[in-house]
Parts: structure tokens; sequence; C-alpha cells
């Protein structure tokens, strides 16, 4: 049987470091211990911002070995799917609210050899993610609306993590197709993914509720509290069921 306990993956968001400085920022977080890098994609309609594109998450991809993560808050995410799989993108993130065409985004993302992700603004009803779940490799659920970092944290997203992860817990399945318990040995607890205003405090908050994916900028960038790797390394003790 192994631990029931399980510790989050940190993924620090890298709109939040020093943007004249993206590969020595990524080679920096993979020494200080963390588990990938979170790349923001926005086009300036979606949400009311622009930030970094394909060539970027190229040039982060050429700098590190970590797991590139990327997310996009675009409307027409299928338009983007090749140039970031090209990119190296190992797994894309796009938003429940901005397609019509979510089963052709999913399962183009699929056959392009990466992993997708369904991510939903704090507004979003849960009932979205419970029908959608099955068929995504994780749910992100935004903790401030999308758009800009630094914003406070929204409480109110975590009832929503948590029915996701009693959800998950209860539909697992192992890869052989049996179904497995939380405490078996070929239980993968499925990706849940929170996103905006986490820091230690309410990093802790979502980890009790479920998630065991946590991005992180402002708090790890900030130059407070510790250095990076203290930093990593104190959200990574984290401890959940």
């Amino acid at each position: 049987m192994s631990n029931s306990h399980s510790h989050p993956k940190i993924y620090p968001s890298i709109i939040a470091a020093d943007f004249g400085r993206l590969s020595e920022e990524a080679k920096r977080l993979e020494a200080a211990g963390a588990d990938g890098i979170h790349i923001d994609i926005m086009d300036g309609h979606f949400v009311p911002n622009l930030t970094l594109g394909p060539a970027a998450v190229a040039a982060i991809k050429r700098s590190t070995k970590l797991f590139i993560d990327v997310h996009i808050m675009v409307y027409s995410p299928f338009d983007y799917v090749e140039r970031l799989v090209s990119s190296g993108a190992d797994c894309i993130t796009f938003h429940f609210e901005a397609t019509e065409d979510l089963e052709d985004t999913l399962n183009f993302i699929k056959k392009c050899g990466v992993k997708a992700g369904l991510a939903f603004r704090p507004e979003t009803s849960e009932s979205f993610a419970v029908k959608f779940v099955h068929k995504f490799d994780k749910i992100l659920l935004m903790t401030v609306n999308p758009g800009f970092g630094g914003q406070a944290f929204l409480p109110e997203v975590l009832p929503k993590v948590e029915l996701v992860s009693d959800l998950t817990k209860k539909m697992r399945v192992t890869e052989g197709g049996k179904y497995a318990k939380v405490g078996d040995d070929s239980f993968k607890p499925y990706v849940i993914q929170v996103d905006g205003g986490i820091d230690f405090s309410t990093g802790k908050q979502c980890v009790a509720a479920g998630a065991n994916e946590l991005v992180v900028g402002t708090y790890l960038f900030n130059n407070k509290g510790g250095s990076l790797e203290e930093k990593i390394t104190k959200l990574k003790g984290l401890k959940s069921f």
C-alpha cells in the first residue's frame, strides 16, 4: 500500500519572472527544484492583456529539461495548438469559455502527442468540470480572474476544488482500466491545478481542498520571505490526502 499523503507539484509562472532573462530564469527555476514551468499566453481579446508567444516557449524549452506547461487564454485555441507543440509544449491547457470547438481542440492536442488541460474562470459553474473531467489530463481552476498577475486569491473557488477532487477520486481508473482507490499502489491522483494569488497560505488551503499542482508567480519572484529555492521547498512540503 502506498502512503495516502501526497505533495503538490510546483509550477512557477514565468510571466512573473524577468522577461529580459527568460532563459536564465528557466535555468534558475530548474536549479531551485521546480517541477515544471507554467507559461501564460494571452491574445488581448479573451483577456485584456498580451504576453508571451510560441517563440518564447521555444526559447524556454531550449533552456531547461523541466516540463513545459502552457496555459492559453485565447479565443480559437485550436489555432494555437500546432505552433505550441512545435515550440516544445508538454501540456496545453485552454479555457472552457473560449471555444465552442472544445472536443475538436482536445482531440487535436491529443493527436499531437501532448497532454491536454481544461481551464475554468472563477465564475464558471463547476458543473461543467464534472461533465468534462474524464476527458482531460487535468483541470485548471483559476483562483483569480485571468489576465494579470498579482491579484488577490478568491477563496470562493475552494469548494469547486473540493468538488472536482472528490469526483476524480471516485472515477479515477488505472491504465489497465481497473478502478483504483486512494491508498492503492496503482492509484495516481488526477491533476487538479490552481492558478492565481498562490502563496504559502493560500497554497495550503488549495492543497487541503484537493489541488495537487500549484501555479505560483508573484510570491516566488518578489524577493521577500526567503530565496526561490526555499519557497519552492516549503510549498512542496504541503501535504494532502
